[in-house]
């Protein structure tokens, strides 16, 4: 009998456990703007969101989840990226090519510059005080000096197109080539491609980010599945099944936890623990909203934030989606 008193206790304490570790709708931050979105951004420190809504990236605080301003530009504006110690942030265009560079403080823009066509990619290797953006129309990658806001560099054509990409902090840069199914490994100072490595069963690399401290690059996968890679030989050590639709994928290394958002179906975020380095485990799968593809993760307090949209009915022919409802863009929170 006590034995069994034993065990109903452990199972009552593994349940209570996990519904306590649970992901739910805490809230919604409306934003205005009947139009697109691409990607979103938290900057912990500074307690912003940032999130790309194709003519302007809306600025919120993480702590009030008001919007605190708009970041103008446009057509298309797709992420943006920031680097604290400039005093900048950078937000990637597809107008046709560029990088728009802005005042943390003021959210004024303090220039822009040229690139590929069509970027999409953006981000800081600190290591290199240097931003990338990868594009997908010239199938390159650009290196812009944070501090100077000039292009030092670019790489490429690469003959695939570009996705997302993630820095080790340790002198190289990740990139996918989607399309190809592959995954390049980027000398960050020297500016050239070191290694090129396939990672099926992983098809259409695209989300991605890093365990920098274990050499760990993970990827959302649009065949259906997250990836683990090991960043220094390109081996593919484990793979889970995702929902489909993904667009974005972060790692938190303090909960160790790897949070991935896909639009397709009726939305999910699959939330992956990294057990060891070479062993993944799904912690939950959550329901969110269709067309919740991208997010940004708060590290300090664990939310996750993804942008969406409504949209009317799909047009009788079939093909693409219906129009988007008046005043229906805003950012889902989800939290424990």
């Amino acid at each position: 009998m006590r034995k069994r008193l034993v065990a109903l206790a452990v199972v009552a304490l593994a349940v209570s456990t996990v519904s306590a570790a649970s992901h739910r709708l805490l809230s919604r931050i409306a934003a205005p703007g009947d139009y697109g979105w691409d990607y979103a951004s938290a900057d912990t420190e500074g307690r912003r969101l940032y999130v790309g809504h194709d003519r302007e990236v809306v600025v919120i605080d993480l702590d009030t989840e008001k919007i605190v301003g708009t970041v103008a530009g446009g057509p298309d504006m797709h992420g943006a990226a920031v680097v604290r110690e400039a005093g900048r942030g950078f937000v990637s265009e597809s107008n046709p090519g560029s990088v728009l560079i802005f005042d943390l403080k003021t959210l004024a823009k303090i220039a822009e510059v040229t690139v590929g066509k069509d970027p999409n990619l953006i981000m800081v290797d600190h290591r290199t005080g240097r931003v990338f953006t990868a594009d997908r129309g010239d199938q390159q990658v650009t290196a812009i000096d944070a501090k100077s806001g000039k292009v030092v560099g670019t790489i490429g054509p690469l003959g695939g197109r570009t996705e997302h990409g993630a820095s080790d902090e340790k002198g190289h840069i990740f990139l996918n080539l989607q399309d190809k199914g592959l995954l390049l490994r980027i000398d960050a100072q020297a500016l050239k491609v070191t290694d090129t490595w396939p990672v099926a069963p992983c098809g259409q690399p695209s989300a991605m980010d890093m365990d920098k401290e274990h050499d760990r690059v993970f990827i959302g996968c649009r065949s259906g599945l997250f990836a683990a890679v090991d960043a220094t030989s390109g081996r593919v050590v484990a793979t889970l099944p995702i929902g489909p639709g993904v667009d974005a994928l972060e790692f938190d290394p303090s909960r160790k936890q790897i949070y991935v958002s896909g639009g397709g179906a009726g939305g999910s975020l699959s939330i992956f623990r990294e057990d060891a380095p070479e062993a993944y485990s799904l912690v939950e799968k959550v329901v969110t909203e269709p067309g919740a593809r991208t997010l940004a993760l708060d590290h300090r307090t664990g939310r996750v934030y993804l942008p969406v949209a409504t949209f009317g009915p799909a047009p009788a022919s079939g093909r693409g989606r219906g129009p988007m409802m008046p005043g229906s863009f805003r950012v889902l929170v989800f939290g424990e």
